[in-house]
């Protein structure tokens, strides 16, 4: 079993096979870069009153599973909105940009938090309230339609689909959890956990068949009220094609709270050669 989705070797982040996507074998999953990005996005002159409002990254190529270096700038100080700026590169070139937009908390019971509710507060709860999905513990696992090697989806991360499956077409609101850490030796945070499930929106809504078409997303970007709560995120998912060869998938993010967010993945359409 692999120990983590990367391991640190020097300046470089190695990943391992548990970080691999289900198009290729050659080349990672959307998810476990998410989290990479995520990780800078938060620790880079980190503030913990600062919270990652929305964090967009743009795959500019398929990351191949080889050493990679991740670097952080904060490229718009300030005392209430912060930017950083993210780059995953492997030894020749970018693979990946990622932008955080930090906002400043306020805690319950200061002078600038009074009065303002507290985050989730009187929302629906999954698993007990209508308009929220199924809770974690009625969710089933689904055959995977693709990518029968060890990879991210049946190796790094646990998936139990809510509501649809996964080697049908259609929305999906689908629990998914960490198998291993993000790094190795560290303990994901919940933006990274958020992160690495946030990926998987086109993959469990699909509304074209695996073996027939590619739907591949080049950017994915989340919006975080809160931060998440626990191990399990989930994500209730539906995508939608518009131009022949661009789709668009949508994801509500709850965890076991209420909702957390919104993910937005745009998608490139392909039949298969």
């Amino acid at each position: 079993m692999a120990e983590a989705l990367f391991v640190p070797d020097g300046g470089h982040l190695v990943p391992t096979e548990a970080a691999r996507g289900p198009w290729t074998p050659d080349a990672l999953h959307g998810g476990p870069v998410a989290a990479l990005v995520a990780r800078a996005a938060e620790s880079c002159e980190a503030d913990p009153a600062m919270h990652v409002a929305r964090l967009s990254i743009d795959l500019l190529r398929p990351v191949p599973l080889v050493p990679l270096t991740v670097t952080a700038t904060l490229v718009r100080p300030g005392r209430k909105v912060q930017l950083v700026d993210v780059r995953v590169a492997d030894a020749r070139r970018d693979l990946v940009w990622g932008r955080g937009l930090r906002i400043r908390t306020h805690a319950p019971g200061t002078s600038e938090g009074a009065g303002l509710p507290e985050a989730g507060a009187g929302g629906p709860v999954p698993g007990r309230d209508p308009g929220a999905p199924p809770g974690p513990g009625t969710g089933h696992r689904s055959p995977e339609p693709m990518g029968h090697y060890r990879a991210f989806h049946n190796t790094g991360a646990e998936l139990r689909f809510a509501v649809g499956h996964f080697d049908r077409q259609g929305p999906a609101a689908t629990w998914i959890r960490l198998a291993v850490p993000v790094v190795a030796g560290e303990e994901p945070t919940p933006l990274q956990r958020v992160a690495a499930a946030a990926d998987f929106g086109n993959g469990i809504s699909s509304v074209l068949d695996f073996a027939r078409y590619v739907f591949i997303n080049p950017d994915l970007t989340i919006y975080l009220d809160r931060p998440a709560s626990g191990e399990w995120v989930c994500l209730d998912a539906a995508t939608a094609l518009g131009s022949p060869g661009v789709g668009l998938a949508q994801s509500a993010l709850w965890d076991g709270r209420g909702p957390i967010g919104r993910a937005l993945q745009g998608l490139v359409v392909e039949r298969r050669a």
